[in-house]
């Protein structure tokens, strides 16, 4: 499924902001993370980031867990609602930076998390009309619960990109064949 160029980096940066709490590990603690987060995602006034907005932050994260969590578009869709409902919209055009036309959904000057909310909850719509709730995934590591999007034509992306976990998976599944293929040839003899 292709997306509007700037639905997927905004469904991205979803992502990664669930996975900024992963374990015993806060990532998005200081406002300086938060501002390298914005600044790796390519957000507007990512400078502008202050020690305020992270608690809110913290907040949305929690609520994108929750979506990426639900599974089923009508659940999907209620969440995406209540976080739409909780920000006023207005949308316009606008291009900017390495950005060519897309849509602003809020005024640059709003709050962070504000413009951070509605930018994932209108980038999550697109997935919901387009009927690719699907594509929202949690790692299928057995050691791991990050989530991620997969993009991939045929939606088999199992595995996050953080944890190395699809090759420690793969080996381990490899080195379980081999212990039972020798396992079954000592028995043979």
């Amino acid at each position: 499924m292709k997306f509007a160029h700037d639905t997927e980096p905004s469904l991205l940066m979803a992502a990664d902001l669930v996975n900024t709490d992963h374990g015993d590990e806060e990532r998005l603690g200081t406002v300086e993370a938060l501002k390298e987060y914005l600044r790796r995602h390519e957000f507007t006034g990512w400078s502008s980031a202050a020690a305020r907005d992270v608690a809110p932050i913290h907040e949305l994260r929690t609520e994108l867990a929750r979506v990426f969590a639900a599974g089923h578009p009508d659940a999907v869709a209620g969440i995406v609602n209540e976080m739409l409902a909780a920000t006023p919209q207005q949308p316009r055009l606008t291009r900017h930076g390495s950005w060519d036309w897309h849509l602003h959904f809020i005024d640059d000057d709003a709050p962070i998390p504000v413009r951070v909310r509605v930018e994932c909850a209108m980038a999550l719509v697109d997935l919901v009309r387009s009927g690719n709730v699907d594509r929202l995934k949690t790692c299928a590591a057995d050691d791991c619960d990050r989530v991620l999007v997969d993009l991939s034509k045929n939606r088999s992306r199992r595995f996050c990109t953080e944890g190395n976990c699809g090759n420690r998976t793969h080996v381990a599944a490899y080195r379980e064949r081999r212990a039972t293929s020798s396992g079954m040839r000592r028995d043979e003899n």
